[in-house]
């Protein structure tokens, strides 16, 4: 039987899919488009991917699914011809700090398995290579070049440590041994006998003294195995004429001064396992220290008025108790200023110390015993940072830290051991901290630099990494470092990183399906990103993409439009075909890309208000002591190609400085020298990518905070008054007003043990969520569960005379989403859906007329129609005289923008400097930018 051609979707109807039919063309590039919310992920993910997810789980055992809890079967009549699926979803990746683009990736695992098996161990002490000998060995060595002479052999024990060990001594006798050789002098061991304690002590075990010739050859052997079992496998031989050791080990060591490496393991290298990670910071590269500049801000107020900050005022408390004690040992006072406090009172307050002293009390002529017994203030908040079990104690003492490297391994993450193993010259913290071009270019050459052996055991493991470094370069991730932690990586890049680690995988006969991987990319790495897609058609997987990028949809195989609008609205297919198809339809999609409808460019440019604030300096991540300037009352746009520094300007340094000038926000900015014109904002507002909360007891009603003001206008009401009914009786989330048999969720969960649970209407409520007593209340003959079921556009015409209402929704339904109501679940918005309620939560509070708002790609899943409608509300919030700056590759929105900043010239190393400043018009002149190249087409 031929394989199928299509995938064939009967009868969807997840969300708001009207029962529609699809065939979708296999080992195709296909593109889904269509409005956001018109139920494109709708189709993907929660129909196709869902079934192949739920078929996958299917495979195993009754047993086994219980334990996986089962999937629901999403609402659809049959699909056929579905292959595996694997989902690339915008989902950010893991923000553990321990997460690094190497370890996503996997080349961080090839690369620690390279290191265990290919490199050469150094010592850290003198550099020499290590050695390593079979017993074997070591006797033919010593039967060579000790013949004819008298020598010890003896086994290490104790390496420059302190202590007087004697009961070390004792155990050494016990076992039969007579003499010890002690910081380098061979003696018997006595009775009783012990060291210095606090002298570092070298201590050897002696245990055989013989002259070499060949017949003591039988002997050797027992000394030599007896030696490296005592010795944990290193033994020491010395010629008794010259005193001069020689060490043997069969295990990596060096042969001038005896120190040993374990045996390389790939979790040697591994800083996320005990055997690997560094001591000091436990393989995150830095620690927190504590800063006596903030623990003692200003050293001219004495202790008594708060001049140790944890501490504050004097109070009533033991601490002060003990530092009372301190001053009347020290005679010092409480009120005298820090500085002139004694040195050694200080060092004693801030590092603790105990000792026990007598006073002679002046009145009544007794001595009195007094005790020091204090932690000091730096072990207290250090034990508290560490101990703690609220995270507000936590964060107290944080504040008192820096985040500094950790000094153990200079932010190398690993062991000393472990940074000593070295291929060609480079240990493996040298080769994450090259970006991944010179790492390319690195493992282009090695082949020529390594032994025989090496290139024996490294040729399968080159070959792994050299295909996934090719794959990062091939989806335009060139400029990333692979020790670069994931938490720092914008939302285009890691659903790339994803992307690439799925293509190395090169798995055939896989249905891909992909969640706008355009974002976050400039128009220059578009193509990289589509050439990459196209590979992984080319080897045999389907390749499904829900995208709204032009380039994207104009290289499809074949195009599917969902429409005609978005929510309840959409849900059908308005056109399916190939893109030249699609172009002579009547859609909005195909309206846009032939031009019929487009977004204008504006005749003239905002003048702004002729305030400017200055930022230079600045130089944090990769930017190059960059110095711009922001023109308030205008809308600025900042671009340059994905890695050049855009997030690092914006949101790693203005934001925080804003933030902390306006509201003493804690966040620190990157390194700057000195910014100016801050007077001239009075609120900062910043809408990022992360997704909004989801979770079914969150709504679009809860999130705008619109459902607190609802609450209180129904128990403002008469009825409500008479009742006592308080806003919280109208939450469906505490016991009171909700329905108790589902608990405000409108339905029931029934467990099925080894079915999917299923969701069904609660039957006491019947989906109100609330009890009856509580829906007797009506505001305008509406119950509160009705304005739940109300769309936003109903809505805000229903509270047009409730000012704090309206203003709200009015923003919801001006971003576009009219259509969804009030009561809507979260986890049932699509990206662009909650991407829009963010930003109508924040637009929505009162601007000032010099607000500065700093959106970060706010077209992320926005279909060119949602652009235009999002525009017009940024628009507006210019035309008040506010600054809107926002980050953004899309062409559609920087030709709109009044001011365009663009950073480049390339991401990581190579960027980092400010290119060209002015209007879109001035922009698009220069020579090099490629932001310039790509609009200067649409101006």
């Amino acid at each position: 039987m031929k394989d199928q051609e299509y995938l064939e979707v009967y009868g969807a109807r997840v969300h708001n899919l009207k029962n529609i039919d699809v065939k979708i063309p296999r080992e195709k590039l296909v593109v889904i488009t269509g409005l956001s919310g018109s139920g494109k992920s709708s189709l993907a993910f929660d129909t196709i991917y869902a079934e192949g997810q739920r078929r996958y789980i299917e495979t195993f055992s009754a047993y086994a699914r219980q334990f996986l809890g089962g999937l629901e079967r999403p609402d659809v009549d049959k699909i056929d011809g579905l292959s595996p699926v694997i989902s690339i979803e915008q989902k950010t990746t893991n923000k553990s700090p321990r997460s690094t683009v190497g370890t996503i990736t996997e080349i961080y695992d090839f690369l620690r398995l390279l290191f265990a098996r290919a490199a050469d161990a150094y010592s850290y002490n003198t550099n020499q290579k290590m050695v390593s000998y079979s017993d074997e060995q070591i006797k033919n060595l010593i039967l060579k070049d000790f013949d004819g002479k008298k020598i010890a052999v003896l086994a290490p024990l104790i390496k420059s440590r302190k202590g007087h060990y004697r009961e070390l001594f004792e155990q050494i006798s016990k076992q039969g041994f007579i003499r010890v050789r002690v910081d380098g002098k061979i003696q018997e061991i006595e009775k009783g006998m012990k060291l210095d304690r606090y002298k570092m002590h070298d201590i050897e075990v002696v245990i055989d003294r013989l002259a070499i010739n060949k017949s003591v050859e039988k002997r050797l052997e027992e000394t030599i195995k007896t030696a490296l079992y005592s010795g944990n496998n290193i033994l020491m031989v010395i010629d008794v004429d010259d005193n001069d050791p020689r060490y043997f080990s069969r295990e990596l060591m060096c042969p001038t001064t005896g120190i040993a490496y374990p045996n390389p393991e790939p979790n040697t290298f591994s800083f996320n396992s005990p055997k690997g990670a560094c001591d000091g910071c436990n393989g995150l590269g830095i620690t927190n220290e504590i800063n006596l500049k903030k623990v003692i801000p200003d050293n001219t107020i004495s202790i008594k008025n708060g001049g140790i900050a944890p501490l504050g005022d004097q109070k009533n408390s033991w601490i002060f108790k003990q530092i009372e004690n301190i001053a009347e040992r020290y005679k010092f006072k409480l009120t005298d200023a820090i500085r002139d406090i004694p040195k050694e009172a200080l060092e004693i307050i801030l590092n603790g110390g105990n000792e026990s002293f007598e006073i002679e009390s002046k009145t009544v002529g007794v001595r009195r015993n007094y005790k020091i017994d204090f932690e000091g203030i730096i072990a207290f908040i250090d034990s508290q940072y560490n101990n703690a079990e609220s995270t507000s104690i936590k964060r107290w003492a944080k504040g008192f830290m820096d985040e500094v490297t950790c000094s153990s391994c200079n932010g190398k993450r690993l062991k000393t051991a472990a940074l000593h193993f070295k291929i060609t010259d480079k240990n493996i913290s040298d080769l994450v901290q090259m970006d991944i071009t010179e790492l390319s270019n690195w493992f282009q050459n090695i082949e020529k630099d390594l032994s025989k052996k090496q290139l024996i055991i490294g040729s399968e493991i080159l070959k792994e990494i050299r295909t996934r470094i090719q794959f990062l370069v091939d989806v335009g991730l060139d400029y990333l470092t692979l020790d670069r932690t994931s938490k720092s990586l914008s939302g285009g890049e890691a659903q790339r990183i994803r992307l690439a680690t799925q293509i190395g995988s090169q798995l055939v006969g896989v249905l891909y399906i992909l969640d706008e991987p355009s974002i976050g990319l400039h128009q220059r790495d578009n193509e990289k990103l589509i050439d990459s897609l196209v590979k992984l058609r080319d080897i045999g997987n389907s390749v499904l993409v829900v995208e709204h990028d032009q380039d994207m949809i104009e290289k499809a195989d074949f195009v599917f439009d969902i429409g005609p609008g978005a929510g309840k609205y959409g849900g059908e297919i308005v056109s399916a075909g190939t893109f030249e198809e699609l172009k002579k339809q009547k859609t909005l999609t195909a309206d846009y890309i032939t031009g019929r409808k487009k977004i204008e460019v504006p005749k003239t440019r905002r003048e702004g208000n002729g305030k400017t604030i200055k930022l230079s300096g600045a130089s944090g991540n990769n930017l190059k002591n960059v110095s711009v300037e922001f023109p308030l009352g205008k809308m600025i746009c900042v671009t340059g190609v994905s890695g050049s520094g855009k997030s690092s300007l914006i949101n790693g340094t203005l934001y925080p400085i804003l933030n902390a000038h306006i509201y003493r926000g804690v966040k620190k900015p990157m390194p700057y020298k000195k910014i100016e014109g801050l007077e001239h904002v009075d609120k900062v507002i910043d809408i990022d990518q992360s997704p909004i909360g989801r979770t079914p007891r969150s709504n679009p009603a809860t999130y705008t905070k619109t459902f607190d003001e609802v609450r209180s206008l129904f128990a403002k009401t008469s009825e409500a008054a008479i009742r006592g009914y308080k806003p919280g009786r109208f939450s469906f989330n505490v016991k009171g007003g909700r329905c108790e048999t589902c608990q405000g969720g409108g339905v029931r969960v029934i467990e099925m043990n080894f079915l999917p649970d299923v969701q069904v209407e609660c039957e006491t409520c019947q989906g109100k969520r609330f009890n009856r007593e509580t829906l007797e209340i009506r505001y305008k003959g509406k119950s509160i569960s009705d304005i739940l079921n109300m769309t936003i556009e109903d809505a805000t015409d229903f509270f047009v005379k409730i000012p704090k209402i309206h203003r709200k929704l009015k923003t919801i339904k001006d971003v576009g989403l009219g259509y969804i109501t009030l009561g809507q679940q979260s986890t049932t918005l699509s990206g662009g859906e909650a991407q829009r309620i963010k930003l109508a939560a924040e637009l929505s509070k009162r601007d000032t007329g010099n607000t500065f708002y700093i959106l970060d790609e706010p077209t992320t899943g926005l279909h060119f129609e949602d652009i235009r409608v999002l525009m017009n509300v940024l628009n507006e919030l210019a035309d008040k005289g506010n600054t809107v700056l926002i980050i953004e590759h899309n062409l559609d929105v920087v030709k709109l923008a009044d001011y365009v900043i663009d950073i480049g010239m390339e991401g990581g190393k190579k960027g980092g400097k400010i290119l060209v400043t002015g209007t879109p018009e001035e922009v698009s002149k220069h020579k090099k930018s490629y932001t310039a190249k790509f609009l200067k087409k649409l101006l």
